[in-house]
Order: structure tokens, then C-alpha cells, then sequence
């Protein structure tokens, strides 16, 4: 199992702010050529530079970063070495290239991005008719997190969360009820208000209220029948089959930051997974 190298080394004020070679080209690092491991490829340790300066918010969700020549400026490395890291972002849907126009930063404001985290698509597979999602946020309350939440969170238990419950329609009809939980901290002045009066991706809300990008999660996935509460908020009788989707969200340096629990209707609408 590879190694990650130590990105600790701090140049020295001949080496520039942000210098990795000690001369033009992929050379080694200075932190390397001291006797810091060598096991990550010189790309992975320029990917993990823009990530920090991504997580540090010296770029935000929709602007654009630094062309390849002066990020390789900067590193003092290739520009085929900055075109990988990037690339490697890129795939991540963490950056997004436009042709002509340049790489900026990725932003759940972005159609293409809402859909990554939003999979219940309609069974004709077509995206324009199903609109956006009508919400409607059931409860916004503080409360203390219980043993299991606060594992998942990454937190003590007793410590302040969130508790959010909502439901989403489409053309009216309910098709998704989800409850999800939030660190205290880090979303304090979220209120019912502010998710009612947001008309856009709760995700880009959270970019653009409290500095927090969601960019990645992992789910899991199984069969349930409908209790009352689901069966009532859902429009479905006691009973109905639905899909429970359990996912956890995490932010950069992979720091847990939303527990979601949603169970989904099926009977006109299918959850999609694409794999790569």
C-alpha cells in the first residue's frame, strides 16, 4: 500500500512560496531530496497542494483557479505534471474545465454537479420533465447527538448537531423524505427559514452560507416498507416499498459532515448509479 509523502517540508524564502522542485522540469522536491519519503508521484503531492488551497478557500466554488503554466510557475514543475493533478481533480468533480474558457472551481450550483448527489430520476429518463425538486422542510432543530450519530460525525457524543427533516416532490407528488443531521458548529444560523427562503441545491446553500463543500459521500442502499410517518408525509398507504438510501458526506480531508437518511419512492422513478 502506497505511502503519502510528507508535504510538511517548508521551502525556504529561495525557493518561493509554494516551490516543490528544486529546479524547472519534475525534479525531486526539496522535502524529498532530505530524506522525506519518496513513494507518492510528484502530480499526486501538486494534487494534494491544490486541495489544500482549495480547503483553505483560497479559491471558492466557481471561480476560476490559476492556468496550468502559472500553477507550474508557482510549484516549480512541468506543465504536464500540474495538467495531471488537475486532471485527477477534474475526474474527482472537484474542478471543472471549459473549453476556451478555463478550470474553475466546481459548484453544487451547477446542474450537472446537483445530479451527482440527486440520483431518483424519472423512469423516462428525461431530466427537463422532472424540473427542480419542490421542498418542503418539515422541522430544523438543535438537539444533543446520540451515540450513533456522533460516531458517524466524527464527534462526541452529547456535542450540538442539526437534526433536519424535509420532504421533496416533483410536479407535486412526494418522492422523497429525508432526515439529516449536521455538526453544530460549523452550520450554526441554520434555521427553517433559511432552507425555506434557499430555492437552490441545499449543497450549494452550504457552499455558499457556511463554507462547507460536500465532495464525496458514500451510501448504502436497501429495501424498507413504509411506517405511518413515511406512509402519511409520502402519500403512499402504510406499508409501500421504498428505497432507503443512508448516506454519509464528507467535505476535504475527508471530515464527515452530514449524516442523510432518505427514503425514496420507486413506483415512477429509479435510482441511478453510473460506475467508472
Amino acid at each position: 500500500m502506497a505511502t503519502s509523502p510528507d508535504l510538511s517540508h517548508e521551502p525556504t524564502s529561495a525557493d518561493g512560496p509554494d516551490a516543490l522542485a528544486s529546479a524547472p522540469g519534475d525534479g525531486v522536491a526539496p522535502g524529498l531530496a532530505q530524506g522525506a519519503p519518496t513513494f507518492s508521484p510528484l502530480y499526486q503531492q501538486i494534487k494534494m497542494l491544490i486541495l489544500r488551497s482549495l480547503q483553505a478557500g483560497e479559491w471558492k466554488p466557481g471561480d476560476t483557479i490559476p492556468s496550468e503554466f502559472d500553477l507550474a510557475a508557482r510549484f516549480r514543475v512541468s506543465q504536464g505534471t500540474v495538467r495531471k493533478a488537475i486532471d485527477e481533480l477534474a475526474t474527482d468533480n472537484l474542478l471543472v474545465r471549459r473549453q476556451g474558457k478555463g478550470t474553475f472551481v466546481a459548484t453544487h450550483a451547477e446542474q450537472h454537479i446537483q445530479y451527482r448527489f440527486l440520483r431518483l430520476l424519472p423512469d423516462t429518463g428525461d431530466l427537463d420533465s422532472q424540473g427542480p425538486a419542490e421542498r418542503r422542510i418539515i422541522e430544523c432543530r438543535r438537539l444533543r447527538a446520540s451515540a450513533e450519530v456522533a460516531r458517524q460525525l466524527a464527534l462526541r457524543s452529547g456535542d450540538p448537531i442539526l437534526q433536519v427533516k424535509r420532504v421533496l416532490a416533483f410536479s407535486g407528488t412526494p418522492a422523497i423524505l429525508e432526515d439529516l443531521w449536521l455538526p453544530g458548529g460549523p452550520f450554526k444560523g441554520l434555521t427553517v427559514e433559511t432552507l425555506s427562503d434557499d430555492k437552490g441545491p441545499m449543497y450549494a446553500l452550504f457552499e455558499t452560507q457556511f463554507g462547507v463543500r460536500m465532495v464525496r459521500a458514500v451510501e448504502k442502499i436497501k429495501a424498507v416498507s413504509a411506517d405511518a410517518d413515511a406512509a402519511r408525509l409520502l402519500d403512499v398507504p402504510e406499508g409501500h416499498p421504498l428505497l432507503s438510501v443512508e448516506r454519509l458526506a464528507y467535505t476535504y480531508n475527508d471530515t464527515p459532515m452530514e449524516l442523510r437518511r432518505g427514503l425514496y419512492r420507486t413506483d415512477s422513478r429509479h435510482y441511478r448509479n453510473e460506475l467508472s
